[in-house]
């Protein structure tokens, strides 16, 4: 099998990023180092210890004192080449390997086509492509209507594979002719879980996880109602039963942190002495206490993943196909178990989605634990379908 260079991945202050390329170097099983991530956080990477296992390429400390950047800069002055500078740390690194043609690149950020900004990952893969390198999307999501743009359309067409970790992205893209696309679980279903020793006041089995980032307020209807409802059902669990409550973040980026909305929420309720804020820690930690809540209500998608392949019920705060395609290849159906910020109309349309998943929690434990051992195990079936990449 080629050598691995993970790219596209935002960096493992987000740990569903984390997550990924931990899972695929336990699938892949490559060992000693032998492959590369591309990292634009490397601080992060090493923080959270996936230096340990791949070699991190700091993109942001490449020093510009070489031709590639000047090429670069005058691509930019010259040419008004948009991405000339954002793509010189990539050129330069594609620059130092001997022998490009031995490298397979893993796109592997889950959710870069769901939203803006898809333009730079076009130009990526060309520059990856210039230089002999062929590139594979692993574990995405895609927002069907993205995949209809044709430049999004040509860039997809360009990737010798891509792996849809839900039928929803792998329907869109078969619908639009890309013959080049798998169907196969997000490979952090197979994330290890590591149970570090629970905080006081954290209770197995009987406490809910309250997993929220900011992007939910603003896909919202009036950017504050998530927010509501969040209240209101800390307000009623306190009220209405003996459940513990923990606030779990997984993603701890400065531009988009967990602890913002966390924080508040322990300041408002620590003194109930029935919630806790888990400090950040990695991803396989991360897992553990999700591992042990008797409920997620989760707004991160690999928050969610940490619960289902630990078959915890899980009701996921969504906002994007992801959520959705995601919950409805467990459970056939994403009614019930994805509640989209957009719909929210009252503050207590969480408590109703909560109340639900209470009623049903045997039932839907009994079919996680029936269901997720193979499911979990399709992931493996990634290294497969890599190997055939020539």
């Amino acid at each position: 099998m080629k050598k691995i260079i993970y790219f596209a991945n935002g960096g493992s202050g987000n740990h569903g990023c984390e997550a990924i390329i931990r899972s695929l170097e336990r699938i892949l099983a490559c060992g000693n180092k032998s492959n590369m991530s591309l990292s634009v956080s490397h601080r992060e990477d090493t923080k959270y210890g996936l230096s340990e296992l791949v070699e991190t390429v700091a993109l942001n400390t490449i020093s510009h004192n070489n031709l590639t950047y000047v090429s670069s800069y005058i691509n930019l002055k010259l040419k008004k080449s948009k991405y000339s500078l954002d793509l010189f740390p990539y050129r330069y690194v594609l620059k130092q390997l001997t022998n490009p043609k031995e490298w397979l690149a893993l796109s592997v950020g889950g959710d870069n086509y769901c939203y803006g900004g898809t333009d730079f990952y076009s130009e990526l893969d060309t520059t990856l492509h210039s230089k002999g390198v062929k590139t594979a999307m692993v574990g995405c999501s895609i927002e069907p209507e993205v995949i209809s743009n044709a430049v999004v359309k040509k860039d997809l067409a360009s990737h010798s594979l891509i792996i849809a970790r839900e039928s929803l992205t792998f329907d869109a893209l078969i619908d639009n002719g890309l013959t080049n696309a798998r169907l196969l679980p997000d490979p952090a279903f197979l994330l290890n879980t590591k149970y570090a020793e629970l905080p006081e006041g954290f209770l197995s089995g009987n406490t809910i996880g309250i997993n929220l980032s900011p992007q939910v307020n603003k896909c919202s209807s009036d950017g504050e109602i998530t927010s509501r409802n969040v209240d209101c059902l800390i307000d009623y669990i306190i009220k209405n039963s003996a459940m513990q409550i923990a606030l779990i973040p997984h993603v701890v980026w400065p531009q988009s942190n967990d602890f913002d909305t966390l924080k508040p929420l322990y300041e408002k309720y620590k003194d109930t002495g029935r919630v806790i804020l888990i400090e950040d820690c990695n991803a396989e930690e991360l897992k553990g206490y999700i591992a042990r809540c008797r409920f997620l209500i989760a707004a991160r998608t690999h928050a969610s993943i940490a619960a289902y392949s630990n078959c915890v019920p899980t009701l996921v705060i969504g906002y994007s196909v992801k959520a959705k395609g995601i919950a409805k290849d467990i459970f056939g159906t994403y009614e019930n178990y994805v509640l989209p910020s957009q719909t929210l109309k009252t503050d207590t349309d969480l408590i109703d989605a909560f109340e639900w998943l209470k009623d049903n929690e045997d039932s839907i434990r009994t079919h996680l634990n029936a269901f997720m051992p193979d499911y979990c195990k399709k992931a493996y079936r990634i290294k497969d379908e890599l190997e055939r990449i020539k």
